[in-house]
C-alpha cells in the first residue's frame, strides 16, 4: 500500500493540472469501491473549482469550491493518472479507457485525471471541508512526521510506557500520521534501533534522534518519487526511484551496507509483517 511519500508524490503531481481548475464533466463508472461512493458523486463533482490539493497522512484531499472535499484512498492498488495536460507538465495523450477506470474528472484546461483501480480497495468519499479533521478516517490520526506537530518531545512522550515494539509503535497511524513498512524500517536503521525493542524501553535520547531521520528519510523518498514495488504509479504513469535506495527493506541476506559490518540483512515478522533490519548495526 503507498505510504506517505507515494501518496505526497501523487498529489504534487496531480496539483498543477487541478489546482484553480474546474470540474466540467465527471465520470462514475461503479457504485463503489471499498465503500460505497456518496450519493449523487458525480453531479456533486462536476462543475465545481478544485481550490487546493493537500495530504493528510495517507490520504489526498481536493477541496471544492462547493464547501466540500474529495476525499481519495489508492488503497493497493489505485492509480490517480493525469493525461492531456495543457501546461506541459505531462507528455501522455489521453488513453483509451480501460476496465478499471472507475473515476474520471475531465478539467476545463483539457486534462484528464483518471481513477484506476484493478483490485478495487481505494476509496473516495465528498465530506464537508470545514469539519473534515472530525470525519471517521482522519480524526484519530497523529502528526504530520513532516510538520511542526511532530517534534522530539511528542514523539518521547508517545513511547512512554509502551510495551509493544517499536517498529509497531511507529506504525500507528495515532502517533505518527503516514508511516508505513517501508519506511519505519529504513529509519530504524539509519537509527540503530532493533524493531524489536520495546518502545517505552528506548532512552529519550534515541527516541529524540528519530525525529529528524524519520524527516531525512521522508524527504529523500519524495524527492526520488516515492518507491515502486509492485503497482504504485506517479501522477505521470513514471515509476518512483527510493527502492534503489533501501538500507535494509527487501535486502533479505543481502550484505549490510554500513561499510565495517559484515552481518546479512535479517527478517523476522511482526504483526504479520516483514520486518527487515541488522542485528549487528541496530541493538
Amino acid at each position: 500500500m503507498p505510504e506517505l511519500p507515494e501518496v505526497e508524490t501523487v498529489m504534487r503531481g496531480l496539483s498543477p493540472a487541478m489546482t484553480g481548475v474546474v470540474i466540467v464533466h465527471a465520470e462514475v463508472n461503479r457504485p463503489d469501491l471499498r465503500w460505497p461512493f456518496p450519493e449523487r458523486m458525480a453531479e456533486r463533482l462536476t462543475g465545481q473549482t478544485v481550490k487546493q490539493l493537500r495530504r493528510r497522512s495517507k490520504y489526498i484531499l481536493a477541496d471544492l469550491s462547493s464547501g466540500e472535499s474529495l476525499l481519495i484512498h489508492l488503497g493497493m492498488s489505485g492509480r490517480m493518472l493525469v493525461s492531456g495536460d495543457p501546461l506541459g507538465q505531462f507528455v501522455h495523450e489521453h488513453p483509451a479507457a480501460e476496465k478499471h477506470d472507475h473515476v474520471v474528472l475531465h478539467m476545463d484546461n483539457g486534462a484528464r485525471i483518471t481513477f484506476n483501480d484493478p483490485r478495487r480497495f481505494g476509496a473516495m468519499d465528498l465530506l464537508d471541508t470545514v469539519t473534515a479533521a472530525q470525519h471517521k478516517l482522519l480524526a484519530s490520526i497523529g502528526p504530520e512526521p513532516l510538520g511542526n506537530d511532530f517534534h522530539e518531545a511528542q514523539l518521547i512522550n508517545a513511547f512512554a510506557g509502551r510495551k509493544t515494539p517499536v517498529k509497531s509503535a511507529l506504525l500507528d497511524q495515532r502517533l505518527v500520521a503516514g508511516l508505513g513498512n517501508i519506511y519505519v524500517c529504513e529509519a530504524l536503521y539509519r537509527a540503530g534501533i532493533h524493531p524489536a525493542r520495546k518502545a517505552g524501553h528506548i532512552s529519550k535520547s534515541r527516541v529524540a534522534s528519530l525525529v529528524p531521520i524519520i524527516r531525512d528519510v521522508l524527504g529523500a523518498a519524495i524527492e526520488a518519487g516515492g518507491s515502486s514495488l509492485k503497482d504504485f504509479r506517479r501522477a505521470d504513469g513514471e515509476l518512483g526511484y527510493f527502492q534503489h535506495s533501501f538500507d535494509v527493506y527487501g535486502r533479505e541476506g543481502d550484505r549490510c551496507r554500513t561499510p565495517e559490518c559484515t552481518e546479512q540483512i535479517k527478517r523476522i515478522v511482526q504483526a504479520g509483517r516483514s520486518t527487515f533490519y541488522c542485528s549487528q548495526c541496530q541493538r
